[in-house]
């Protein structure tokens, strides 16, 4: 217990260097700092937790045998987000992205079967579960109408919140061409929030409770198995998150959208495979040094 206190209050790179000679309770730690990142820069990227956690293993995986390789010339997250960014870049396309949408595509899909059916604020807790689901899933399928390289720098840049420098960086571009694409990918997605969402514009016609009887029809909510929202008291907040979103300027809008939706935690059985995986990677000291 002592030994796992003194880890906590020690600084990341000093845990990788235990990590580095084997300590398993240092793995651990140095793994528990990166894993949420990880798991959701891969769920914005791919939309689908069971892809995303997919990926994440893939990425852990490279980031625990390769830890020997790293030389502290940058930080240790900017070293992990560049085996992140570098991994789901040649990934195999994922299902979302096999039917993902261009911007114009997706502001006609928002148009049709709209229903008027509106929820409101007394509906039921397993409607409100269900609204909050379909507000997750659109705003993440929003961003699958980038191409990967400007959805990679949208979510480093504005929703992770890397600066130029550090995105750079991580993907092993200059500071130059990544401030164009990520102004690219800001214009995109803050232009089609603006004349499209509901959420970062209320005149839009677009509204998340009118689309819930469309998504349920169509089979892309499943009542029984729901991807994205499962805590009601993080739906609860969600109305005083967005208040405090239409509060900024427009131009803000679209980032601090995405960061007010919390994101579901990887599943138990990834927790399950992560633990094998560290304890296996310390007993056989597969580490490279």
């Amino acid at each position: 217990m002592s030994e796992q206190l003194n880890l906590n209050t020690q600084s990341l790179e000093h845990q990788v260097s235990l990590a580095k000679l084997g300590n398993q309770k240092a793995l651990e730690a140095v793994i528990h700092s990166v894993q949420h990142d990880i798991y959701g820069i891969a769920l914005r990227f791919f939309w689908h937790p069971h892809d995303a956690e997919d990926a994440t293993q893939e990425i852990l995986i490279k980031v625990i045998t390769n830890l020997g390789g790293f030389r502290g010339e940058s930080a240790f997250k900017t070293w992990v987000y560049r085996i992140a960014s570098n991994t789901l870049l040649i990934l195999n396309k994922k299902r979302m992205e096999k039917q993902a949408m261009s911007f114009d595509e997706f502001a006609d899909d928002l148009a049709n079967g709209l229903s008027s059916n509106l929820m409101h604020t007394e509906c039921s807790l397993d409607d409100q579960l269900l609204l909050e689901e379909v507000k997750i899933g659109c705003t993440l399928a929003m961003l699958m109408c980038l191409d990967r390289k400007h959805r990679l720098s949208y979510i480093l840049g504005e929703i992770i919140g890397l600066d130029n420098a550090e995105a750079a960086i991580v993907l092993e571009i200059k500071q130059a061409t990544y401030r164009k694409q990520l102004s690219r990918a800001r214009e995109s997605i803050s232009s089609f929030m603006t004349s499209q969402c509901g959420l970062a514009n209320p005149k839009n016609m677009c509204r998340c409770s009118k689309r819930v009887d469309t998504a349920l029809k169509l089979g892309r909510v499943d009542p029984d198995n729901l991807l994205f929202a499962h805590s009601l008291s993080k739906v609860k907040s969600s109305p005083s998150l967005l208040k405090k979103v239409k509060q900024l300027e427009d131009a803000r809008h679209s980032a601090e959208l995405y960061r007010s939706k919390s994101l579901p935690a990887p599943s138990q059985d990834f927790i399950i495979w992560l633990r094998k995986v560290i304890s296996n990677k310390s007993m056989d000291m597969t580490i490279k040094n």
